[in-house]
């Protein structure tokens, strides 16, 4: 009997030890902290392991503050390690305020960082009309080949300009191809109705909608394709968007419109010819992601692109880490105080 205690006290200690060792593993993030970029370390399971880049570039809707909401979320209640990238000024600020090149031809955005992509199984991408130099835009184009899965958000549907990928020798376009369908006009009054979600009662039980409940925003409705059409071949509606008549949660159904898709899944075969999960959401101005229900369809969304669909809890924690009070969105900087910072001031 003494010699099985010492040997179950053995195993419990080598038990212990090993927990110790992949705890300490799990900590341990993958991308050295910079002050170009903000890192976020995975403290738990089931996300341990995993890493996560989430790309804040737009000029309009303020992912300058909703992708470290959700990095935060992600890593702090549930495990995957996150790094959020930024598109960046010649002072390395965030700026938002920065044009496109319709407004100036002679505009070159940058986002530092874009290396990692190679080392991190999600992209979540918000971005708005971006002009990358081609050393950028190439680690971009390396992940569209690899397989790993994309979450798009919003205007990433629209993100790029002069994008230059080919499949087969032919151009694609990345709002279409990739995520399901670009941006075409605004369905509604932008800036005046706000967004109803309505889960599709046929794929409710898809797993990037359990336990979402209410879904609300106060962006409008996209268009993502022509009246009278639909979405493309291959993509899943999960929910689509009913235009209110204000921007209040309660306010009364825009019946002049039609709902039309705003969240959906596909998937998606670049050059190496495998197969990778998208999900695309049209919701997504940092007011938006004030509603439980968007952020939990996105970290759901999250974990399926990842095939860790069984890891996905209706119950799991989707709280906001810390304050969050972002700006609202909208092009009107210096009424909005939309001015540049460093990164470090989102963290």
């Amino acid at each position: 009997m003494p010699a099985c205690r010492s040997t179950l006290r053995l195993m419990l200690l080598c038990s212990l030890l090993l927990l110790a060792v992949l705890q300490g593993q799990a900590a341990e993030h993958p991308i050295p902290e910079s002050p170009l970029w903000l890192t976020y370390a995975g403290e738990k399971v089931p996300g341990a392991g995993k890493h996560i880049v989430l790309i804040a570039a737009d000029q309009e809707y303020r992912s300058e503050y909703s992708m470290p909401m959700l990095a935060k979320i992600l890593a702090q209640h549930h495990g995957f390690h996150c790094t959020v990238l930024f598109s960046l000024n010649k002072d390395n600020e965030v700026d938002p305020t920065q044009k496109i090149r319709w407004e100036d031809k002679t505009v070159t955005h940058s986002i530092p960082g874009l290396e990692h992509l190679e080392k991190c199984d999600l992209v979540i991408l918000f971005s708005r009309l971006l002009s990358l130099p081609p050393e950028q835009l190439q680690h971009i184009y390396r992940y569209l080949d690899s397989g790993k899965p994309i979450i798009g958000i919003r205007t990433a549907n629209h993100g790029f300009l002069d994008f230059d990928y080919r499949v087969d020798g032919k151009r694609v376009d990345f709002g279409e191809a990739v995520l399901g369908g670009s941006f075409r006009n605004h369905h509604g009054r932008w800036q005046q109705d706000s967004t109803r979600g309505v889960i599709v009662e046929q794929n409710k039980d898809h797993p990037v909608l359990t336990g979402v409940k209410d879904i609300w925003g106060t962006s409008d409705v996209y268009r993502t394709y022509k009246e009278g059409g639909s979405l493309p071949a291959g993509c899943l509606p999960l929910v689509e968007g009913q235009p209110l008549m204000g921007r209040k949660h309660d306010d009364e159904v825009n019946t002049a419109l039609i709902p039309l898709p705003v969240a959906w899944v596909k998937t998606w075969i670049g050059n190496g010819g495998k197969t990778a999960r998208v999900f695309h959401v049209t919701m997504g101005s940092a007011q938006d992601f004030q509603s439980e229900g968007l952020r939990r369809m996105t970290v759901n969304a999250g974990y399926w692109c990842l095939g860790m669909e069984a890891e996905i809890n209706g119950k799991s924690c989707m709280d906001i880490v810390g304050t969050y009070e972002p700006l609202d969105s909208g092009f009107n900087y210096k009424k909005l105080n939309v001015v540049p910072r460093k990164p470090d001031f989102y963290k």
